[in-house]
């Protein structure tokens, strides 16, 4: 890819050699250093980065929000010493006033801005911007009584009534749900393309960059972060977020840009290679003969079942309102193969979560059953881990303490040293072989999550249950994480069902993908066998020539069953022939 051909005009903003820590002595932490940027007038710029790799100080730094230890930013040549309405800052949270209605907040920042407009007009300004993001029906309502999606459209419509002639997104949309997250990247690029503003956008969304920027720019992981290889986006627009999953460029801009940032992340990180060898012994789960255990525990070390390992058949629940009974799982069936990894995507409210639930025996079955091994779920069981959306650490214990509470309960019958190499074998096994011994408080989300791998990986479960184990996480950790989960899993095999919201993650770990339809009264839509070799990574499915074939039909699966639909069986017919047409025009190209 040829690199980005510097302009001859003038940039608008400019960063020069801008350097920035927090704290003194050996105490420093030097976030960024060597940050060199041209943004010029009408461009989009994106740039992405791994948590903590310093973007939202880079934000404030633009914005004037902070004053660099090194280096100068330049707007308009002139050197920024400060916040400046003309440099317009959208942030990841919203900041509005509560006691304010959607039209007031937006006019606070009219009437501070545009003072010397006559009332009229800058009555004007504020119902334009609110109208332009969708907002003209809630206009007197407060933000309490809006949804994290129309908040954000709110800051949105603020920052744009200030009419900046730069505007900088510190990843405006990354805590929202991927459903409204993605809504809201279509009409803000609809926005952009109206407005023709100068834009920065801070995010950890490559598809988003892509989609939105002229010039995607990764930030390098800290510390001393800075700007590495810049990527042009020479696609016209508009872009139509469906056709991207079959446009060539996008494709390989795609790959591109997530291979580099996964060999950024290598660099930053250990490979988590393991000295230990896992000792040999036996979990309570296991045991063939235990006197005083359940004889369904007793019987799993000779248990011949390989297909139909785990079942579920005719699964109901059924919850009590006040309105009457509310049935969010209607006939739920699905048979897992031994050792099989299953993935469950749908729309939020489809029942996803609750099929787990019930799987853990968290949550009581309303009708039908589950059977693992041979052995109907009732009630949770060591012979089932699950790895939540939070990972429920104890704030006060190490990571290695946090995953020795299972494993001490487990393995009663281990030595002290067999069950410590257990805990210490899957704590270095996730990459956190040097911080095992650090209070749970004081990690990362990240890294917390990684603990919650370990732990219920060290339990040596039958079945592993992952609730959108990666859906707190910025979507580049969200990578990393994934890949040390199929590389723990690669060694055990364990059979698992992942409930997730995202396609590729979906894709990238499951044998089969389980496609629900839209609740109430939620069940199988569709399945998905994922023809693609094992082990996989991230960056080899890319290269896939079959890989977006998938990621198109559960694209269009998702697209059939927004909004409430319910799509008629020829029409998901259409969508799996679809699938498979790609693959075999595909295969025969390539002969």
């Amino acid at each position: 890819m040829t690199q980005f051909q510097a302009r001859p005009d003038a940039p608008v903003l400019e960063a020069r050699g801008l350097a920035k820590g927090y704290g003194v002595g050996e105490a420093r932490n030097a976030v960024l250093a060597g940050i060199d940027l041209q943004v010029h007038e009408g461009e989009f710029i994106a740039i992405v980065g791994f948590s903590g790799s310093g973007k939202s100080t880079l934000i404030s730094l633009l914005s004037g929000l902070a004053s660099p230890d090194a280096g100068e930013v330049r707007f308009k040549g002139l050197p920024v010493s400060g916040p400046s309405p003309a440099r317009g800052v959208v942030f990841q949270n919203y900041a509005l006033m509560p006691w304010l209605s959607v039209e007031a907040n937006v006019a606070l920042a009219v009437e501070a801005v545009h003072k010397a407009l006559p009332k009229a007009e800058r009555r004007e300004i504020a119902a334009r911007y609110i109208d332009m993001v969708g907002l003209a029906h809630a206009r007197d309502r407060k933000p309490a009584e809006l949804s994290g999606g129309m908040r954000q459209r709110v800051s949105v419509a603020r920052a744009l009534a200030m009419r900046p002639d730069v505007l900088l997104l510190d990843e405006p949309l990354s805590a929202l749900d991927a459903l409204t997250r993605a809504k809201l990247q279509d009409e803000f690029a609809a926005i952009c393309e109206r407005e023709k503003k100068t834009i920065v956008l801070i995010t950890n969304d490559v598809d988003e960059a892509i989609l939105l920027a002229d010039r995607i720019l990764p930030l390098t992981p800290g510390p001393e972060a800075t700007l590495g290889r810049s990527f042009p986006v020479n696609m016209p627009r508009p872009r139509a977020r469906s056709a991207m999953n079959s446009d060539a460029d996008f494709i390989r801009i795609r790959a591109e840009v997530t291979a580099y940032l996964l060999d950024l992340g290598a660099r930053r990180g250990g490979d988590g290679r393991s000295p230990i060898t896992l000792p040999k012994v036996v979990p309570i789960t296991q045991k063939a003969q235990a006197e005083k255990l359940p004889a369904a525990y007793a019987k799993r070390a000779t248990s011949p079942i390989e297909k139909r390992y785990v079942e579920f058949f005719e699964l109901r629940k059924v919850y009590p309102t006040p309105k009457g009974p509310l049935t969010v799982v209607d006939g739920f069936d699905l048979k897992i193969n031994k050792g099989e990894f299953i993935s469950i995507i749908g729309h939020s409210g489809c029942g996803k979560s609750t099929v787990l639930s019930m799987a853990a025996g968290l949550n009581e079955i309303s009708s039908g059953g589950i059977v693992l091994d041979g052995r109907e779920v009732s009630g949770a069981g060591p012979d089932r881990a699950v790895v939540f959306q939070a990972p429920s650490l104890m704030p006060w214990l190490t990571a290695r303490e946090n995953v020795a509470l299972g494993v001490n309960k487990v393995y009663p019958d281990a030595t002290p040293a067999e069950r410590c190499d257990i805990v210490e074998y899957y704590l270095q096994r996730v990459g956190l072989g040097e911080a095992m011994h650090r209070l749970a408080a004081d990690l990362s989300n990240g890294m917390k999550q990684r603990v919650g791998i370990a732990r219920a990986f060290a339990l040596s479960p039958k079945l592993l249950l992952l609730d959108e184990p990666f859906g707190m996480l910025d979507s580049l950790t969200r990578w990393e994480l994934q890949d040390v989960l199929m590389e723990v899993w690669a060694r055990t095999k364990v059979t698992a069902i992942c409930v997730t919201h995202d396609v590729d993650e979906a894709i990238l770990l499951a044998d089969r993908v389980v496609m629900m339809s839209n609740g109430p009264k939620a069940k199988i839509g569709n399945i998905m066998k994922v023809d693609l070799p094992r082990p996989r990574s991230r960056k080899a499915l890319l290269s896939h020539p079959d890989y977006y074939a998938y990621r198109e039909e559960l694209l269009d699966f998702l697209e059939a069953y927004e909004g409430g639909a319910n799509p008629a069986p020829e029409q998901l017919e259409a969508i799996q022939d679809k699938r498979a047409a790609r693959i075999a025009r595909q295969s025969r190209a390539a002969e």
